[in-house]
């Protein structure tokens, strides 16, 4: 058994020491500010609307199915007419 120690520090919690950790607990600024003083809740309503919006950004392009990977590579091609059509079917093309 061991006896408890009078170091206060092994009682206290960790002090944070990455850059990550300090930036974690620090309070952050604000995103926007009311300059204002007549302005509605509407018009502020109105302007977080706008910025979470600008702040958004562009939807991706959609992507495009390449060729290999394409449907009509997967389908049969529709059988040759006429006579003999039934045996070049089966020749390539």
């Amino acid at each position: 058994m061991s006896a408890p120690t009078d170091n206060p520090s092994a009682e206290s919690p960790a002090e944070p020491t990455t850059p990550e950790d300090q930036a974690a607990e620090a309070p952050a600024a604000p995103l926007l500010r009311v300059v204002n003083a007549d302005a509605t809740p509407e018009e502020i309503a109105a302007l977080v609307a706008v910025f979470a919006a600008l702040g958004a950004g562009a939807t991706p392009a959609p992507r495009r199915t390449p060729e290999w990977e394409s449907h009509h590579r997967k389908l049969r091609p529709t059988p040759p007419h006429g006579p003999d059509g039934w045996r070049t079917s089966s020749l390539p093309r």
